[in-house]
C-alpha cells in the first residue's frame, strides 16, 4: 500500500435539483481521478439541499436506501470508473418512518464496504435535524479500503471527542467530516476543532463544508474546506468560503506511525481513569 496517498474532497454549491448535483459530483471525481487522487469525500447530504433549516414533511423525500438506493448505486459505478475509495453522504430511509444521516463507504472496486450513521442529531436554529434523523446505531466503523483505513463523522459529531478517539483506536488513518456549517457563532471553531482531533488522535482529517446559499433559509455555508495532517497543520491552503472547489492533497501516512512515536499519546492513555465518561 502507497505510503503517499493522494486524495480530494469536494465542496460544493446547490444546484437545484439532485440529478445536477450528482452529475457534477461525478465530473469533480472525474477531474480528481485525472490528477491521481485515489480516494475522495462529499459534503453532507450531497445529492440534496441542506433541508434541515426547515421542518417540513416534503423533505422525507430526498431519503433513499443505502447501499440500493439510485445515488449510491451511482457511486458504486463511478468508483469502480475512477478506481477511487468514494465517501458518499446521503439522507438515508432504512423503512418507512426510520431515517439517518449517513455516509456510505465505496471501495475503489466498487464494492460497498459499509455506512456510517451521524451519532450527535441537533436541534438548533437553522439546524433542524431531531425533525428528520434518529441517531446512528452503528458504532464508530473504520473501512479497510484500497487506499487505507478511513473512517468517517459527520457534522456536528466533530463537536465531540469521543467519536475521534473512537475511529483512532480502531486504526483511522484518514477520516472524513462532511458537513454543513454556517457563518455565524461556530464558525471559528471550524479551524480549531478538526486540526486539533487530528492531533490528539494522530491521523490525517479531511474536513467539508458546504459554500453559498440555499432556498430553504438565511444559512451562508462558508466553504473553506481542508486537509488536516497528524500534526494540526493543513495541508495546502483551504478552499475557498465562497465558490465551488475540488481539493486534492498529498497526505503521507508515514506521519501517522512518526507522530505516535513521538508523542506518544496513544501510550499513555488512562482508559481506567475514565470511567465516568460513560456513567448514567
Amino acid at each position: 500500500m502507497a505510503t503517499v496517498v493522494r486524495a480530494a474532497l469536494v465542496q460544493a454549491s446547490w444546484t437545484g435539483d439532485t440529478e445536477s448535483m450528482v452529475a457534477g459530483h461525478e465530473e469533480h471525481a472525474r477531474r480528481a481521478a485525472a490528477q491521481g487522487a485515489r480516494v475522495i469525500g462529499f459534503q453532507e447530504v450531497f445529492n440534496a439541499p441542506y433541508f434541515c433549516q426547515v421542518q417540513e414533511p416534503e423533505h422525507y423525500r430526498w431519503a433513499e436506501p443505502v447501499p440500493d438506493g439510485p445515488t449510491v448505486t451511482r457511486m458504486r459505478e463511478l468508483a469502480r470508473e475512477t478506481g477511487m475509495v468514494i465517501v458518499a453522504p446521503v439522507f438515508e430511509i432504512e423503512q418507512p418512518g426510520v431515517y439517518y444521516n449517513t455516509a456510505a463507504v465505496i471501495d475503489a472496486d466498487g464494492t460497498f464496504l459499509g455506512k456510517y450513521r451521524k451519532h450527535h442529531i441537533p436541534q438548533l436554529r437553522g439546524f433542524w435535524e431531531k425533525f428528520y434523523f434518529r441517531p446512528g446505531n452503528l458504532g464508530w466503523p473504520v473501512f479497510d479500503t484500497a487506499v487505507g483505513r478511513v473512517g468517517v463523522t459527520i457534522c456536528y459529531d466533530r463537536h465531540f471527542p469521543e467519536g475521534w478517539r473512537e475511529l483512532g483506536l480502531g486504526g483511522a488513518q484518514l477520516v472524513y467530516n462532511p458537513s454543513a456549517t454556517a457563518r455565524g457563532l461556530s464558525a471559528h471553531l471550524w479551524r480549531l476543532e478538526q486540526p486539533a482531533a487530528a492531533v490528539a488522535n494522530a491521523y490525517f482529517v479531511a474536513a467539508i463544508n458546504r459554500v453559498g446559499m440555499e432556498r430553504y433559509g438565511d444559512n451562508d455555508f462558508y466553504g473553506t474546506s481542508y486537509f488536516a495532517d497528524p500534526r494540526g497543520q493543513l495541508v495546502g491552503a483551504p478552499a475557498s468560503d465562497t465558490a465551488e472547489e475540488l481539493l486534492v492533497r498529498d497526505l503521507d501516512f508515514d506521519l501517522i506511525d512518526e507522530v505516535r512515536q513521538q508523542w506518544a499519546f496513544y501510550r499513555d492513555r488512562r482508559p481506567d481513569a475514565y470511567t465516568g465518561l460513560v456513567r448514567p
